[in-house]
């Protein structure tokens, strides 16, 4: 049976025809929402004989394979005797200029589509026109061309035939893919407990099209559990593409770490690790222009020959990446994106799949691929999808910038002016609210000026001037510009909130709920996991994230012995924010007591930094001969890696290291064996009262009477499980986690506590010692 290829028209065209320099000069900025409302204008304003929105596909076919080219057509005119395929293009150019200036892509992708409508018709003459719509001036320009079905074939055909001798080598390479596939087999000796069950269920779901919640224990190896099934559904062709995705750095070296137990085992597998742009640029700080980085000069070149170099290799790491760009001279970043389109496991962040400002159009832009999302840590996503939908504007770089741009540009200076006014105006209404102020509503009068900046600002940058400014101008003009991008989702999902700071006032555009745009974002697969070690409660996930009701859920309880872990809670004292200075000495003993009862590392996490160097002084004070570690803002990975490092099994003398409970050291970190003798976890973990967190609870209460669950409990509680989740990572650990709150004894908080948990509260120190004692003798 031969294997069916898809490519779309537009990467088809733009695979073959790009050429010359990599240009991220600024040519202006369209909002989704603009151009599909543009195109709509444009059909709903032709004539009867016209059709939108037509579908069409031609498949060719060689000795090894089908290949599909496909796209979708924006309208075609049907006279008698005449048809005209017509591509509409948004821009903010002056239409002049596309009268003297052919775009390749652009007639590339109208005559590849007046073709394959020409073929199926038998057509043997057909006329194609380019409508150019300017999204400023609401003017349009329709440039016309008549071909013969010759010369398009001549055209088409040139594009497949270059394509097929690629297209060989992805046949050729899916076989030896597909096969490997076939004979791989699980890369250990035996699943863990809960293992197989997993990954049963993650078959089965993609197999299925189906969405599924996964809840499963820390250490039980849930990368590989998600991994493995999923290559298995690919090489069965269940589904064409794995997309990892993931929050975190370490999140990204696990699954790569997977991927390579996986390849010892004789998988052929092609997996690339994105990184983002400012982590991998090699001239950061220089335009990405011909003039300034040599690497963007000439980049469309050499691209074809340093993707088919590179792809003789089946790992693609951030370092592969880089190797393979230096010795092309192209960008990384544009050679990883490339190479992304040819790959078979995509290792990424949440941001590629979910975030509007940055997902991968190249996969997502044109309706929905098979593919498959396998969601890490995926209790990360509520917040990371509130951030990914909301926007905000500071009155600080708008007068900023107003001032710098006053004598050069005064058209864009009378703008600024406008937003500064408003915003002068919504910061005197702050102030009779506590410097804060919420609404339901859009600050809909503000928008106004925003667009008249947006487009002034457009005008001159598309002229790509170097100035002391520009850049700047392009940080408030890219600031405005996804502001109002999210202006046009605001919702009563959303609300508005106005933040006054000194002399400073923060606009946001608020996603309370991100269900709907998330629901939206998840159609781009064909089947998505979501799967963590505190997933708790199942149905508050599935309500905020978007999932079907039919979405299936499975929760592993932990196969570990339950006498391994010793959980206690100090449920005597209040670390309530009022509290705090009151019962400092109290907390500091009971932490005192648990270290000191058994040499080992251990980790105690805090609500907040403030909190935990309150604590960490007082400890240090009192335990003057225990060593110490404290993790500290902004840390470099090269620190977070010797933060790590002190957690040895082979430390002659106990450690203690203090961090932030939902941080970098409170989930996604392996602490094997006798790395970690125990957990404290100091607070319930509900996030600080912000502004943010009461229009959850606001809404939520108003939706479902739950507003405190969501907006704090929930959110706070996976962060406990998840600190309290790197104690135990195997059968043969053993430790303790001690929680320390009044309201950890609470009915709201047990219920949802792990049914191994089994805690017994403790008063003082010295029942502390007495249950450790106890605990360690056995």
């Amino acid at each position: 049976m031969k294997r069916k290829l898809q490519i779309s028209v537009r990467n088809l065209v733009e695979y073959i025809l790009r050429s010359g320099d990599l240009e991220m000069s600024f040519f202006g900025s369209i909002r989704p929402v603009e151009a599909i409302r543009a195109h709509q204008k444009i059909q709903k304003s032709r004539p009867k004989e016209y059709s939108s929105e037509i579908t069409v596909s031609h498949t060719l076919e060689t000795d090894k394979f089908l290949l599909d080219v496909n796209g979708r057509i924006d309208g075609v005119f049907e006279y008698p005797g005449r048809v005209i395929i017509d591509e509409i293009k948004t821009t903010t150019r002056e239409l002049d200029f596309y009268e003297h200036n052919d775009n390749i892509f652009h007639w590339g992708q109208v005559k590849s589509y007046a073709y394959i409508y020409a073929a199926k018709h038998n057509l043997e003459v057909i006329e194609t026109q380019l409508t150019y719509y300017n999204i400023e001036t609401k003017e349009s320009r329709e440039i016309r061309r008549s071909f013969s079905i010759e010369e398009l074939g001549d055209f088409f055909n040139s594009l497949v035939s270059a394509y097929l001798a690629w297209a060989d080598t992805l046949a050729e390479w899916n076989l030896l893919r597909d096969k490997s596939i076939n004979v791989l087999e699980f890369p250990f000796v035996s699943y863990r407990h809960g293992q197989r069950e997993m990954a049963v269920g993650v078959y089965r779901a993609i197999k299925k099209e189906e969405q599924l919640i996964v809840q499963a224990p820390g250490g039980i190896g849930k990368t590989m559990a998600v991994l493995f099934p999923s290559v298995k559904a690919l090489g069965e062709n269940l589904t064409g593409k794995i997309f990892y995705l993931t929050a975190r750095t370490t999140g990204k070296t696990v699954a790569e770490k997977a991927l390579a137990e996986l390849k010892d085992k004789g998988l052929r597998l092609k997996s690339l690790s994105l990184t983002a742009k400012e982590k991998i640029c090699f001239r950061p700080g220089c335009a990405c222009t011909a003039d300034e980085c040599e690497f963007a000069r000439g980049h469309f070149d050499r691209i074809g020959q340093a993707i088919g170099d590179a792809f003789r290799n089946d790992t693609f790491t951030r370092g592969t990446v880089e190797e393979f760009a230096r010795k092309h001279s192209v960008c990384p970043f544009e050679f990883s994106l490339d190479l992304s389109l040819w790959v078979d496991c995509i290792i990424c962040d949440y941001n590629y799949a979910f975030d509007p400002r940055v997902y991968l159009r190249r996969f997502f832009q044109e309706g929905n691929g098979d593919y498959t999302f396998l969601i890490d840590e995926a209790h990360n996503l509520v917040d990371r999808a509130r951030d990914m939908f909301s926007a905000e504007l500071f009155k600080k770089p708008v007068l900023d910038l107003r001032r710098s741009v006053r004598k050069e540009l005064p058209v864009v200076y009378k703008n600024l002016t406008s937003i500064n006014t408003w915003m002068v105006k919504a910061g005197k209404l702050c102030e009779k609210g506590h410097n804060s102020r919420t609404e339901k509503g859009a600050p809909a009068g503000l928008y106004p000026y925003l667009r008249k900046f947006t487009a002034a600002s457009e005008r001159w940058l598309s002229r790509n001037i170097k100035t002391s400014f520009r850049e700047k101008l392009l940080d408030v003009y890219f600031a405005v510009n996804g502001f109002l991008r999210v202006a046009e989702q605001f919702d009563e999902s959303y609300a508005s909130l106005y933040e006054k700071n000194d002399n400073d006032l923060r606009v946001k555009l608020f996603c309370i709920n991100p269900a709907g745009q998330m629901k939206e974002a998840l159609e781009r697969s064909t089947s998505a996991v979501f799967f963590s070690a505190t997933m708790t409660p199942a149905d508050y996930f599935k309500r905020i994230l978007g999932l079907d009701e039919s979405a299936d859920e499975i929760v592993l309880p932990s196969p570990y012995p339950a006498g391994n872990l010793r959980v206690l809670i100090a449920g005597s004292i209040s670390t309530l924010y009022k509290h705090r200075d009151r019962t400092k000495n109290e907390v500091t003993a009971v932490l005192s007591a648990l270290v000191n009862q058994k040499k080992g590392n251990y980790l105690m996490f805090f609500p907040s930094y403030r909190y935990m160097l309150k604590i960490y002084e007082l400890f240090t004070e009192e335990n003057p001969c225990i060593n110490t570690i404290l993790q500290t803002r902004d840390m470099t990975e090269e620190h977070r890696e010797l933060f790590l490092e002190r957690f040895a099994h082979d430390n002659e003398e106990t450690l203690a290291g203090f961090a932030v409970m939902g941080g970098i050291f409170g989930e996604g970190i392996d602490f094997a064996g006798d790395r970690l003798t125990g957990a404290v976890i100091v607070g319930v973990g509900l996030p600080g009262i912000s502004p943010e967190r009461e229009i959850i609870r606001d809404y939520f209460n108003m939706h479902n009477g739950r507003g405190f669950e969501f907006a704090y409990l929930y959110p706070g509680i996976n962060k406990v499980f998840q600190a309290a989740g790197r104690v135990i990572r195997s059968e043969t650990d053993r430790g303790v986690v001690l929680l320390v709150g009044e309201r950890f004894v609470a009915l709201r908080y047990r219920a949802l506590f792990p049914q191994e948990w089994n805690p017994d509260t403790v008063q003082d120190e010295g029942q502390i010692n007495e249950a450790l004692k106890i605990f360690w003798s056995e």
